[in-house]
């Protein structure tokens, strides 16, 4: 399908970049992908993100959309007759924007913040993250993916933990998503990365191995964010 001039602006490295690659293969939307170095920040990044100068960035024609989740909502919007990523019920797609809102707020700054840590503050954060996680395994029960027997909006909004928690852990030496006590997000972590559609747009291992180790250590010493 024609995606009438759409182009990503994206580092290969970041999850919320990963959300806006799956949600348009899943709608089937032919784009140009555009790599930009967060650390030297182009003009063209500048020109379209002039407030956060981050990534993601779609651009769909002269129309610059910024943040992940507002750029997923509209692509769902205005592709609409390919793969629903948001449910169609009023109610379930207000839950849906919840848990996506309690995703990146909450569980992210957990999840980061222990990994940004070392010794007793470590672990006080890291607990704070298991805890956080735990709604997400009540989320699941009955289900294969968020969105049921295949992924959806939540499932993309979500993957990031999938990707990154299981790195974390190796990096630190730690568990965040315990088997035992949440096999249900543990089943769906691996079962997601497993999609073909998501195992072919998932950055190299080793490759994101130097980079978080090179992210920890920046995060450890000085206030730098994740891109």
């Amino acid at each position: 399908m024609a995606g009438d001039g759409v182009k990503l602006l994206g580092m290969w490295a970041s999850p919320f970049v990963l959300r806006i690659k799956l949600a348009l293969k899943l709608k089937g939307i032919e784009y140009e992908y555009i790599e930009e170095d967060l650390v030297n920040k182009s003009e063209r990044l500048l020109k379209y993100n002039p407030i956060h100068k981050k990534v993601p960035v779609l651009l769909h024609g002269d129309k610059p959309l910024i943040e992940s989740l507002i750029i997923l909502e509209y692509i769902d919007e205005t592709w609409k007759e390919n793969y629903p990523l948001l449910p169609e019920d009023p109610y379930e797609r207000a839950m849906a924007r919840f848990w996506a809102k309690y995703t990146d707020e909450k569980l992210w700054l957990s999840i980061v913040g222990a990994f940004s840590k070392t010794g007793e503050e470590q672990m006080k954060t890291l607990n704070e993250a298991q805890e956080s996680l735990k709604p997400l395994e009540e989320l699941l029960k009955g289900k294969r993916f968020f969105g049921g027997e295949t992924i959806c909006y939540l499932d993309i909004v979500i993957g990031w933990i999938a990707v990154l928690v299981p790195l974390f852990e190796e990096l630190m030496g730690v568990t965040y998503v315990d088997p035992n006590t949440m096999p249900l997000l543990h089943a769906w972590s691996q079962e997601f990365t497993n999609v073909p559609l998501v195992k072919e747009r998932l950055p190299p291992r080793e490759k994101m191995v130097v980079f978080l180790t090179a992210f920890r250590e920046g995060l450890i010493s000085s206030s730098i964010k994740f891109p």
